[in-house]
Order: structure tokens, then sequence, then C-alpha cells
């Protein structure tokens, strides 16, 4: 099969399209014929050696984590899926060696979950990494019926799908920190912008009315943005972040890393089918340009999701 394979730690140069072998079938393993792969900041961070201590890195490694395709065949204690099967899975694993970028990939059943109709392979690919990040942490602070809820970064990849995930919940209100450019986007998603900047405390404080607080907030930015929720949110515990483990433990918070989990895609999933949650894609790159694809992620202000086509 072909695959992007990175040769080491590095730059986009070290990125490179090859030959590989197919990968093996364990007994409860599922082999995806891949269509589509998003593409998340954690791969560049991984191609960069930032999460050398977090996991067994083995080169040459394949990149990826997220997956969209159709099911070429499945290992002997498989029933949850069959061969012929439209699914998508994020498809995390143990070590860092055997990943998405690539023409087929294995993934353990319980991460893989069937692809909603109303998707396409595209959109499905898109959705593993981001759409659990934003449900595990919105469940991680309890959103549910009549909550107001901070998002942050609520433009981008995990952001978008929070806001719509959040009012699934049934959250009243959800507020989301864009780039003014983004502020219509973020209302379409049905959300309440508000800029990034010092003056968020104060301007939050004005728009929520008495004492000025959320009752919780997904915080995908960290550094600034973190302090200012501890500030912003009337329990600490509902205060979850993604990005800044120490900051947000620190003030009572919670830290969140998406965990792969079958149940939680198909809810997802639901949500695509019942018209309650879109995914929205920024830009297709061919798997071959896949250097150019981390890049444009790695840029950052990307308006929803990033994905490689196969």
């Amino acid at each position: 099969m072909k695959a992007i394979v990175a040769s080491g730690f590095g730059g986009p140069d070290v990125l490179g399209l090859h030959e590989v072998p197919d990968p093996v079938v364990g007994p409860d393993y599922v082999l995806i014929s891949v269509r589509a792969v998003g593409v998340n900041p954690v791969d560049w961070k991984i191609r960069e050696g930032y999460l050398v201590h977090g996991f067994p890195h083995h080169f040459p490694l394949i990149p990826g984590w997220d997956v969209a395709g159709v099911v070429a065949a499945v290992g002997p204690a498989v029933s949850t899926v069959a061969v012929g099967d439209e699914v998508m899975a994020y498809a995390r694993k143990d070590s860092i060696e055997h990943g998405t970028y690539a023409e087929l990939v294995t993934v353990a059943d319980h991460a893989v979950a069937l692809k909603p109709e109303s998707l396409s392979f595209t959109e499905a690919g898109a959705l593993p990494l981001a759409g659990l990040t934003a449900l595990q942490g919105l469940e991680a602070a309890n959103v549910g019926k009549g909550d107001t809820v901070l998002v942050h970064a609520a433009a981008g990849g995990v952001g978008h799908l929070a806001v719509q995930i959040a009012r699934a919940l049934g959250a009243e209100r959800v507020i989301g920190t864009a780039s003014p450019g983004n502020h219509d986007f973020v209302r379409s998603l049905g959300a309440i912008p508000l800029p990034y900047g010092d003056s968020l405390v104060a301007e939050v404080a004005d728009l929520v009315g008495g004492d000025g607080k959320v009752d919780a907030v997904l915080d995908t930015v960290g550094g600034t943005a973190t302090e200012q929720s501890a500030r912003l949110v009337r329990e600490p515990t509902r205060h979850v972040s993604i990005t800044d483990a120490k900051t947000v433990r620190a003030n009572g918070g919670r830290y969140v890393f998406v965990r792969p989990d079958r149940l939680g895609l198909a809810q997802l999933g639901d949500l695509t089918e019942r018209g309650a949650l879109r995914v929205e894609v920024a830009r297709e790159f061919p798997l071959a340009q896949a250097a150019q694809a981390q890049e444009l992620v790695r840029g950052g202000h990307v308006r929803g999701k990033v994905v490689l086509v196969v």
C-alpha cells in the first residue's frame, strides 16, 4: 500500500509518500480501506516530537489518528462491523507507528463506528478526533439542560463541533470566542460570538448578567484563555481544558485527553443524522500533499477541519 511516512522528527520535509507493507489484521481488529483522513494539530506535533514523552514512537512512522472508509477485512473476534460497511474511527493506538495517512489501516473494533449516511467520507473523516474531544470535554464539564456554556475557539475544528453538541446536550446559551471574521459563522452554529482579548472577562460578565459567570467552559486554546476561564466559571470543576493540564488543574478544573470510543462516535453519528450536528470542512488535500495540509493546520485560524482524501 501507499502511505505517508515520517523518517524522523522535524519539519514537513520529513514526510514522504512511500510503498509500505499492508497492515496485519489482529483478532479484534478491523482493516479499513481509507477514503478520508482528518488532519489535526496533534499530527504536526507528533512530527516535531512534542509527544515523545507521552507515547512510544517507532520510525519510520505513519501519522494520523482520524479515518473514514470501507471495511476490507475483519479479525475473527469482530462482530460489530462487516466487510463492505462504511465506517469511521478515532484510531489512536498505544504507540505511534501505524497511523491513518495510508491506503489501508487497522483499527481496534472498540474504536470503529458505522459512518452516518448523512455524512460524506470527507466529513466523516474529519469528525472522530475533534467530535469525541468536544463530546468528552462537554461531558466532563457536565453540560446539560439550561446551562450557559463558554467554548473557546468556537470556529475551529473542535470548537465548531462543541458549540453544536452543547446545544444538543441542552445548553440554553453558548458563547464562543472567535476572531471577528468568524463571528457570522459562529452565529450560524447557534452561539453568541465574542472576540479574544483582555476584555473577555468583562464582556462575558456584561452578557450573562447576575454574578457574571457561566456554568461551564470548554477551553481548546490554553494560555490566557485558560486563566480567564478560571475567573468566568461558577464552579471550578466545570472548567475543562484540552490543552493546558497544569493551569486548569491548579484552578480546580479538569484536563481531558480524548479517548477512542465507538459508542461516543455512534452518538455523534446520531446527531448528524438528526441534523443537530454538521461538520465544516475548510479544505481537502490529496494524500500526497499531507505536508502542505499539516502546515495549513499548524498555521492556525482554520475554520473547521482540513482533510486528506485517499
